[in-house]
């Protein structure tokens, strides 16, 4: 059951709790900053750090604890995954991999909090607004997914040489032998190379923008069902009871959404590396 903390029923109470605590440097939405995406950025970042150097300070050769086996576990899943898809140096790339996934997993699961836990606790301080799921932030996803297109044109830099990597933009994907097809085949070939470097970032943050977004939506949906409701009436507890199970229901499968989002956006990465370190 939730307040209704906004006189303007349920649309209201969307609007609320989807509005974030933005601070402006200048006109326009351009210069605002999301500063409850960017906190909630950075303290899971610190966490996730934090609890890997952790685990590695206390790690044991003797038997392993439960935290340790399960970091050794996804180290090892992570590392093989990378070997079989990046043929070069793993070690920047595989703590870079689960680096990702831990983030993007655990900003993920912040959507399991009650909607309404943390925005309460914030306006007992003053703060109106107060979104914690960074990932539904499309600021944030756009953000780790440029961070990405910038490590691929390293990667690739770095692998090949600026020469043979400029190159590759006007002789693939399509390759010819004559010098005259080349130059006819260099503005296309330069062309599709535009499209497919834009569309590697816009997937990765339109993807883990849109199904965050969508299932915040949903819980916010489902604490409408008694938004409110009085005590007195029966009406209330036959919604309750039906909130309790759809809230139930879309919780034990948003486990699987966020992780599964984890885990894509981390495996796009490395075979986007990978693609960046082959020769073409």
């Amino acid at each position: 059951m939730v307040d209704d903390n906004a006189t303007g029923g349920m649309t209201e109470y969307i609007r609320h709790h989807l509005t974030h605590l933005t601070l402006s440097f200048g006109p326009g939405g351009f210069w605002a900053v999301n500063v409850d995406s960017v906190i909630a950025n950075l303290l899971i970042s610190l966490l996730t750090i934090f609890a890997l150097w952790w685990a590695a300070r206390r790690a044991t050769s003797g038997v392993p604890g439960k935290f340790q086996a399960a970091v050794e576990m996804l180290v090892e899943f992570v590392d093989d995954m990378v070997k079989d898809t990046f043929h070069g140096d793993n070690l920047f790339i595989a703590p870079l991999a689960i680096t990702i996934f831990l983030v993007v997993l655990l900003e993920n699961f912040m959507d399991i909090l009650p909607v309404d836990l943390l925005p309460a606790g914030a306006r007992a301080f003053g703060i109106e607004h107060l979104r914690v799921v960074a990932t539904s932030d499309l600021n944030t996803t756009a953000g780790m997914a440029i961070g990405v297109f910038l490590l691929v044109q390293y990667v690739g830099i770095t692998h090949k040489g600026p020469g043979l990597f400029v190159r590759e933009w006007f002789t693939a994907p399509f390759h010819a032998h004559g010098k005259i097809a080349q130059v006819l085949l260099a503005p296309v070939n330069f062309i599709f190379r535009v499209i497919e470097e834009a569309v590697r970032p816009l997937s990765l943050s339109m993807r883990l923008f849109g199904n965050m977004y969508a299932g915040e939506l949903i819980f916010l949906l489902i604490a409408c069902f008694t938004l409110g409701a009085a005590m007195s009436h029966l009406s209330t507890y036959v919604l309750g009871v039906g909130q309790f199970i759809a809230g139930f229901l879309w919780t034990a499968f948003h486990y699987l959404i966020i992780t599964l989002q984890a885990f894509i956006f981390m495996v796009l990465t490395i075979v986007y590396v990978g693609i960046a370190a082959e020769r073409h």
